[in-house]
C-alpha cells in the first residue's frame, strides 16, 4: 500500500485551493540543475500536494528553456508518486472550443531543443511510451470533473511543438490532418521524464483559443484568451480539490505499471554503468539501482 503524493505541474496560482493549509515553499536541489521554482507544498485533508509552477512565478522562462529534468526529479525525491500536468493548449477540432478540458492521452512530440532523458551514455534505459499517461489517473480526473461540475472530453491527441513561436497555416493544418486534436509546447518530454521516474502521469489540456487553422483564429484577442485562461485556472482548482480524495483512497500498485517502468528498462550491464551517472539517478532510479533503499523513509 503507498501513501499517495499528489504532484501539480502548471501556473503558478494553482496552490491556492481552497481548504488547503500548511502551505510553505522550499527550494529542492537536483543533481540536473535548477528546478523552474521552488516548490509549494501543502496538504488537503489527509494528502499532501506538491505544486510546481513550470515556467516559475511570474512565468519567466519560455518552454524551451524550462528544465524538465530538474523539475520531474525534484517532484520525485520529495516523494511525488502521482504527477497531474495542466496545460493551456490551443485547439484544432471546433467540438474543443476555448474553455473546453481535455484528458490527452497521446502525444505527437515534435520538440528537438530539449533533454529527454535522465539515462545516456554509461547507462543506457529504454521505457515504453506506447500508453504514454496513467489510465488510473484519467479514470479518476474523469470522475472528479464529474463530481466537480466541469466537462472534461477523456481522450486526444496532444501535438508538442518546439515554441516559442507558433503554428504557421500550413503546419496547423497537417496537424489536423494528421488526428491531433490540441496542441501546446510544454507536456514533451515531461511525460517521458516522468515516466523514467516511475511517475504516474496525466495531462489535463485546457483549452484557451483555436489554432490558426480556425478561421475566427484573427479574431481573437489578448483580453478574451486572459479571460479564458482565468476561468480556466479556477475550474482547474476545482478539478484538483475533487480529484485529491479519490487518489487518496486509491493505493494499490497502478495497473498500468507506471510505478515500475524500470523493471526491464536498464540494458547497460552493471560493470559498464558510470558510478558519476548513478549518483544522478539516485531519485529516479533508485528503486532498480539501489533495492536496498526501497524501505528507507524520504526526508521532508
Amino acid at each position: 500500500m503507498t501513501a499517495r503524493v499528489i504532484g501539480i505541474i502548471g501556473g503558478s496560482g494553482l496552490y491556492q485551493i481552497e481548504g488547503m493549509t500548511g502551505v510553505r515553499w522550499r527550494r529542492v536541489a537536483s543533481p540536473f540543475g535548477r528546478p523552474s521554482d521552488a516548490l509549494c507544498f501543502g496538504r488537503l485533508g489527509d494528502v499532501e500536494l506538491v505544486f510546481l509552477p513550470r515556467h516559475g512565478r511570474g512565468h519567466p522562462i519560455p518552454p524551451s528553456e524550462i528544465n524538465f529534468r530538474a523539475n520531474i526529479d525534484a517532484l520525485k525525491r520529495v516523494g511525488v508518486t502521482d504527477l497531474i500536468s495542466l496545460s493551456a493548449v490551443g485547439s484544432f477540432r471546433e467540438n474543443l472550443p476555448p474553455g473546453s478540458f481535455v484528458l490527452a492521452d497521446q502525444f505527437i512530440d515534435r520538440t528537438f531543443a530539449r533533454n529527454k532523458s535522465f539515462f545516456g551514455t554509461g547507462c543506457v534505459a529504454h521505457v515504453s511510451m506506447a500508453h504514454p499517461v496513467c489510465g488510473r489517473l484519467g479514470r479518476h480526473l474523469g470522475e472528479a470533473g464529474k463530481s466537480a461540475g466541469i466537462a472534461i472530453t477523456r481522450g486526444g491527441t496532444y501535438l508538442v511543438m518546439e515554441g516559442p513561436q507558433f503554428s504557421t497555416l500550413a503546419e496547423s493544418r497537417l496537424y489536423r490532418e494528421w488526428g491531433c486534436d490540441v496542441i501546446g509546447m510544454t507536456n514533451m518530454p515531461e511525460a517521458k521524464l516522468a515516466r523514467e521516474a516511475e511517475i504516474c502521469y496525466a495531462t489535463v489540456a485546457m483549452v484557451t483559443d483555436f489554432d490558426c487553422w480556425h478561421p475566427e483564429h484573427d479574431h481573437v484577442t489578448v483580453e478574451m484568451i486572459v479571460a479564458t485562461l482565468l476561468a480556466n485556472a479556477d475550474k482547474a482548482k476545482a478539478l484538483v480539490k475533487a480529484l485529491v480524495p479519490l487518489i487518496a483512497h486509491d493505493r494499490a500498485p497502478c495497473p498500468q505499471g507506471c510505478d515500475r517502468a524500470l523493471d526491464h528498462a536498464l540494458i547497460t550491464a552493471p560493470e559498464k554503468r558510470d558510478p558519476k551517472l548513478m549518483k544522478t539517478l539516485d531519485a529516479v532510479a533508485g528503486r532498480v539501482l539501489h533495492p536496498a533503499r526501497r524501505g528507507r523513509k524520504r526526508k521532508a
